[in-house]
């Protein structure tokens, strides 16, 4: 894995981060300092080893199917697939540089209202798009250096995205056990 593939994953998880703050309405009760703070620290060390782990899940699942890639050459292929994701994270401190806090609401409030709203819709749907875009990006390059036909590549791909999933939750309550009161809580406490 090269330098460039690091800043990659780095860039992607910050995006993501960025994107689960919006969603979690964060910007009610969060400054937009520590938001982009929290996302930059948290997101980049996440978006590296999530990189890291998706290419070892990825390799292994398409090794046992036949495939030839190693796993430097599949964290690549996720990491590049994953360039409109990380093009999202430039929208998001975009938005959150013209919007403040605003941009991290999931409702606009009725004080937001024609370009800022119509913003924070567009910048919203262009994530989900480009998100859409690296799924098709990474399952291309998945066939490619594996040698799949791109619908096995897609059920790789998907296997891969259930097993991440299920890793996640269990890595996400093993860290909430271990380290309670010492990580941030990105779910707002109701």
């Amino acid at each position: 894995m090269g330098l460039v593939d690091y800043l990659l994953a780095a860039t992607i998880g910050i995006g993501n981060f960025l994107a689960l703050y919006r969603t979690q309405a964060a910007g009610a009760r969060v400054p937009i300092l520590e938001i982009v703070a929290q996302s930059v620290a948290y997101g980049a060390v996440a978006g590296v080893v999530g990189t890291l782990l998706m290419g070892l899940i990825y390799a292994r699942l398409s090794n046992r199917a036949g495939g030839r890639a190693t796993v430097p050459q599949v964290i690549h292929v996720l990491a590049y697939g994953n360039v409109p994701t990380a093009a999202s994270a430039a929208l998001w401190v975009l938005s959150a540089l013209l919007l403040g806090e605003a941009a991290f609401i999931d409702t606009p409030k009725t004080e937001i209202e024609g370009f800022p709203a119509f913003l924070l819709y567009v910048q919203f749907a262009l994530y989900l798009i480009l998100s859409l875009w690296s799924v098709v990006l990474q399952v291309m390059g998945l066939s490619e250096i594996q040698g799949f036909l791109m619908r096995k590549a897609f059920g790789i791909w998907l296997l891969g995205q259930l097993i991440w999933v299920l890793a996640s939750l269990f890595l996400v309550q093993l860290l909430e056990l271990l380290f309670s009161g010492v990580l941030p809580h990105l779910v707002p406490n109701h």
